[in-house]
């Protein structure tokens, strides 16, 4: 499961982020997770879960993590229509060719987060 490696990465990232802005606690974390990404949201928040209680980094037990699903769409570039793609390698459902060019559903990111200094 990568998704623990995965999350690892995004805890140390937002923790150095966070303290590269004097932040003492994260309150939140919203990560944009893309339908053809190859990350499994849940296991993302599962690793998340394990690590919040691990104690690993700035973010502790009240730290939220919002995942944001982003939804697969391509086009296709002979007729432009637009549509839901299975694979990543994409047949337009109209014209039949194998022309679909994906616009969106592979991100993984960290979009945000949200934090403070609690002094």
């Amino acid at each position: 499961m990568h998704e623990m490696s995965l999350m690892l990465e995004i805890i140390k990232i937002v923790s150095e982020d966070a303290r590269s802005h004097g932040f003492s606690k994260v309150d939140k974390i919203d990560v944009i997770v893309g339908d053809l990404s190859n990350v499994l949201p849940d296991a993302l928040e599962l690793a998340f879960f394990y690590f919040q209680k691990q104690g690993l980094g700035i973010p502790d037990e009240n730290t939220e993590l919002e995942i944001i699903r982003e939804a697969a769409k391509a086009q296709c570039q002979t007729c432009l229509f637009e549509f839901i793609p299975d694979y990543r390698l994409a047949m337009c459902p109209k014209c039949g060719l194998p022309n679909g060019l994906l616009i969106s559903g592979e991100t993984f990111r960290v979009q945000s987060y949200e934090g403070c200094d609690e002094r």
